[in-house]
C-alpha cells in the first residue's frame, strides 16, 4: 500500500493575482489576466496577448526584501518562484529558520533564466553573470537559498508537464522515506525565446484563447509560479499541520507520437488518466471536476477530448481549462493548476472555461462555462500534457 501524501501548503502567482487569495478571487469573478504585453520587450508587443504577472522584477524584489545586489543576480523566473514558494511555506506554518534537512525542493521550469540571458546578451554584457543564471536549476537554487532549505534539491524539465512531474518525483521520495516533506511546483517567465518559438509553430492566438471551442486558434502564453508543500502523514501529525487535501493518485506516460503534437487518439493522455485513477482507487464516477490541460490549440484539445471521452464515456464530469484565465504558463502550469484544483476542493467550486461558444464537431462535449459554487467537490483530476507526448495526471482528494 502506498503511503499517503498530504498537501499542507499552497502558494501561487500568476496573471490573475500575486497570491492564493488574489487568484481565487479572480477565478470566482471570471476575471482573466490575459492582456497586451506590458513588461516583455518584443517586436510582437502589439500582436499577441499574454498572461503577464502584473509586477516588475524590481517590484518583486522589493516585496521579497531583496537588495539591489540581489536584484542583479535574480532572473524573473527565480523571482516568480520565490514569491510563490515563500507563500506556500508560510501557509504550511513553516519558517525558514526551523527547517531541517528532511525537506527537499523539487522545482520545474522550461525557460530557465532565458529572460535575463536575452537582455544581457543583446547588450553583450558578458560580465553581468547571466551565464550562471541561465540554467534551469538556477531558479531552484534561488528558492533554496532564499528560504534556507539545505537538503535535497533538483529541477525537472519535461515541457508543459514539468511541474506535475516535479510533484510526482517528490511524492515518490517521501513514499520511499528519503524525505519527510517537500516544496514542489514550477515556475516560468515570459521571454522572447518562448514567444517567438510558439509563434514559429503557428499555435498562438492573437485574440483570447478559446479552449475546447470549435473555432479555437491557439494558445495565449503566460507566466507565473505555483508551489505546494507536500508531506507524509507522520510528518504532518508530528508538527500538527493543517491539511488541505491529499494527493490521491498520479501517473506519467508517453505516447512518443511526435516532437510537439499529441497523438490523435489521445493514447498517452488516456493512459495517464487511467493509471492515476487506478492508483487513487477511485472510479470515474467519483471525479467531481477535471482541470483539463486545455491549451486552445487544434491538436491538444481534440486529442485530450478524445481521451476524456475514452475514459469517462457518457459520464464526463464538469471540466474546464483555467488557461483561459492565466494563459499557458508552460513549466509552471501544472503547479498553478494544482493550486487551483485544491482550491476547488476547499471552496466547493468549479471554474468557468472562458471564451467558449461552440462545441467541437468531432466530439460534441461542452466545458463548464459558468462558475459553479456550493459544490461538494471530493476529488479533482488535473491534466498536464507536454511536448514529446510527456503526459501527467494528478488526482487530489478531500
Amino acid at each position: 500500500m502506498q503511503k499517503e501524501i498530504l498537501i499542507t501548503g499552497l502558494g501561487v502567482i500568476s496573471a490573475i493575482g500575486n497570491s492564493v487569495a488574489e487568484n481565487l478571487a479572480s477565478l470566482k469573478s471570471g476575471k482573466s489576466g490575459i492582456d497586451k504585453i506590458q513588461f516583455l520587450q518584443t517586436i510582437h508587443k502589439d500582436t499577441f496577448k499574454v498572461g503577464e504577472v502584473k509586477l516588475s522584477n524590481l517590484q518583486m524584489c522589493d516585496l521579497l526584501g531583496l537588495s539591489a545586489n540581489d536584484y542583479k543576480k535574480q532572473t524573473r523566473t527565480s523571482l516568480l518562484a520565490i514569491m510563490a514558494a515563500k507563500e506556500a511555506l508560510q501557509s504550511a506554518g513553516l519558517a525558514p529558520d526551523g527547517l531541517n534537512r528532511r525537506i527537499g525542493v523539487v522545482s520545474a521550469t522550461t525557460v530557465g533564466g532565458m529572460d535575463k540571458t536575452e537582455l544581457e546578451y543583446a547588450d553583450r554584457n558578458f560580465d553581468s553573470g547571466f551565464i550562471q543564471t541561465h540554467p534551469s536549476g538556477d531558479s531552484t537554487d534561488s528558492i533554496a537559498e532564499y528560504l534556507k532549505i539545505g537538503g535535497y534539491r533538483t529541477t525537472i524539465s519535461t515541457a508543459c508537464s514539468s511541474a506535475a512531474n516535479a510533484i510526482i518525483h517528490a511524492a515518490k521520495l517521501i513514499q520511499h522515506g528519503y524525505l519527510d516533506m517537500a516544496l514542489v511546483g514550477g515556475t516560468d517567465a515570459l521571454s522572447k525565446f518562448t514567444l517567438n518559438g510558439f509563434n514559429s509553430l503557428m499555435i498562438l492566438d492573437k485574440d483570447f484563447c478559446k479552449p475546447f471551442d470549435q473555432n479555437r486558434q491557439g494558445l495565449n502564453l503566460g507566466e507565473g509560479a505555483g508551489f505546494l508543500i507536500i508531506e507524509s502523514v507522520e510528518s504532518a501529525k508530528k508538527r500538527h499541520a493543517k491539511v488541505f487535501c491529499k494527493l490521491a493518485g498520479f501517473a506519467n506516460t508517453n505516447d512518443a507520437y511526435h516532437q510537439t503534437a499529441s497523438s490523435p487518439e489521445g493514447e498517452g493522455a488516456y493512459r495517464a488518466m487511467q493509471e492515476a485513477l487506478k492508483m487513487s482507487g477511485l472510479n470515474i464516477g467519483d471525479i467531481d471536476y477535471i482541470n483539463v490541460h486545455g491549451t486552445g490549440t487544434n491538436n491538444n484539445d481534440l486529442s485530450e477530448g478524445v481521451a476524456l471521452k475514452h475514459i469517462f464515456g457518457d459520464h464526463l464530469p464538469p471540466f474546464s481549462s483555467t488557461k483561459s484565465f492565466t494563459g499557458h504558463t508552460l513549466g509552471a502550469a501544472a503547479g498553478i493548476e494544482a493550486v487551483f484544483s485544491i482550491l476547488a476542493i476547499l471552496h466547493g467550486i468549479v471554474y468557468p472555461n472562458l471564451n467558449f461558444t461552440t462545441a467541437m464537431e468531432e466530439l460534441g462535449i461542452y466545458p463548464q462555462t459558468e462558475l459553479i459554487t456550493d459544490c461538494n467537490i471530493q476529488h479533482v483530476l488535473s491534466n498536464s500534457f507536454g511536448f514529446g507526448g510527456n503526459n501527467s495526471t494528478l488526482v487530489f482528494s478531500k
